[in-house]
């Protein structure tokens, strides 16, 4: 089996970071794009707007 490319994170809203609402997203794993962070505009139920979200690290995994 070969390395994955492509790994998954977690987009929360900008402007506030704790929201109960996010969105998962793929992005590669390797090359330019790899460091750099995901912004995308996604619609926010909670605001009932189009809001940018912003990439952070997925939560710790529990078993």
């Amino acid at each position: 089996m070969g390395k994955k490319t492509s790994i998954k994170v977690r987009l929360v809203p900008e402007n506030k970071t704790d929201s109960s609402f996010y969105y998962y997203a793929k992005k590669p794993s390797k090359g330019e794009k790899a460091k750099v962070k995901l912004k995308m505009k996604k619609y926010n139920p909670g605001t009932k707007k189009h809001e940018f979200f912003i990439e952070k690290k997925l939560p710790p995994h529990s078993k």
